[in-house]
Parts: C-alpha cells; sequence; structure tokens
C-alpha cells in the first residue's frame, strides 16, 4: 500500500445518520445541537438561544427530513407556525437522544469555500459592451383597441 495523500469526504454525515437511525431503533427522540451563528442555518431566530437551537428530528416532528452529505434539511412547525429548516453539517455540534443525552458530539468543522463568482467585468477591469440580461429593457404590454 503506498502512503498517497488522498482527500476523503467528511464522516460527519455518514456518523449523524447512522446515530440517528441507532436512536429511533431503540425507541428515542433524536435531537441536533446547532451552531446557528455559522453560516448558511437558517432557523427560526426566536428560537435560538445562547447561538445554539436544539432541533428534534424525529419522524413524528418534521416533514421531508434529508439528511445530505452537505446540509440537513425538512419542515417543522416552531411555535404553530410552519419553517424550512436549513443547517449545514459544519454547523452540527451533536446528535443526542432528548430521553438520556446519549449520542455523539462533533469538532468544529471550518465551512467549506464559497464557490468563485463569476467576473463582473473584463480582464481589464472594464465592463463588457455587450448587454447581460439586467441591461436589456423590460418587455411591456400595450392595451389594443
Amino acid at each position: 500500500m503506498t502512503e498517497e495523500s488522498t482527500t476523503m469526504s467528511s464522516s460527519r454525515p455518514y456518523l449523524l445518520r447512522a446515530v440517528r437511525e441507532w436512536l429511533v431503533d431503540n425507541g428515542l427522540t433524536p435531537q441536533l445541537l446547532v451552531d446557528a451563528q455559522r453560516p448558511g442555518v437558517e432557523v427560526p431566530a426566536d428560537s435560538v438561544q445562547d447561538g445554539r437551537i436544539v432541533l428534534n428530528i424525529a419522524d413524528r416532528a418534521v416533514r421531508g427530513l434529508v439528511l445530505g452529505n452537505d446540509q440537513i434539511q425538512f419542515e417543522a412547525r416552531f411555535g404553530g407556525r410552519p419553517f424550512r429548516v436549513r443547517v449545514p453539517l459544519h454547523a452540527v455540534v451533536a446528535i443526542l437522544a432528548r430521553e438520556n443525552g446519549v449520542g455523539m458530539s462533533f469538532p468544529l468543522e471550518e465551512p467549506p469555500p464559497e464557490p468563485p463568482r463569476p467576473p463582473s467585468g473584463t480582464e481589464d477591469g472594464t465592463t463588457s459592451a455587450e448587454p447581460g440580461p439586467s441591461d436589456r429593457p423590460r418587455p411591456t404590454l400595450k392595451v389594443v383597441k
């Protein structure tokens, strides 16, 4: 076996899915502890305490739960109002059982870098003479009798 430097994907999404399944199989309520101040976190601001939020991710509490490799998303009700929750995996601090606190915590990860934005002009800093979609006049309707 050679000692090649290979970049591996994060184990966090796999561990989250496995621990959640294990908690559910044991009749426990899986909850996420999330650092709500991390970039990309979309949770109800009035439910955040000390910069963190606890989210119940039991099947009976959420709708459309997706435990993806980059983020967790679902719909839930907060104070009787529906809310679309999105949590990047780098913001998950722990997954724990509500009943006894058993679960797993995670070290803080840096958020992934933002993808590069397309340049707004040409290489010399001037803008292109070609009109973009926002430079074109908007179509209008006229009433014809």
